[in-house]
């Protein structure tokens, strides 16, 4: 005897109810997002895959870890730099810039 079983999503197996979606702005464009995705999750699902330079020769990052310990995915979030996008929820009107070095315009040497 089989039991016939019907195949179910994740949302509805939590019986989640996602609100619609919104877009942030990454360097001037726009960027949609899912309700409850990280700004480094948005970013990865529009295709971005770096948003920051590192300050010893300026190679390109993005989100690595993506549980806030690797600090790659820093960028500029609404005017304040070095933040985790990994952490952060994307909220509908965020600003994100790319972070180039420290982010710290005033510590340049």
């Amino acid at each position: 005897m089989s039991i016939r079983r019907t195949p179910r999503t994740p949302v509805e197996l939590v019986g989640a109810e996602p609100g619609p979606a919104h877009t942030i702005e990454f360097d001037g464009r726009p960027v949609p997002v899912l309700p409850g995705r990280t700004i480094a999750a948005a970013l990865w699902a529009d295709g971005v895959l770096a948003w920051r330079t590192t300050r010893v020769g300026g190679r390109p990052r993005g989100a690595f870890c993506g549980i806030g310990v690797c600090f790659d995915c820093l960028a500029t979030v609404n005017g304040r730099p070095n933040q985790r996008t990994c952490l952060i929820p994307a909220r509908p009107g965020d600003t994100v810039t790319t972070q180039e070095g420290h982010g710290r315009a005033d510590l340049a040497v």
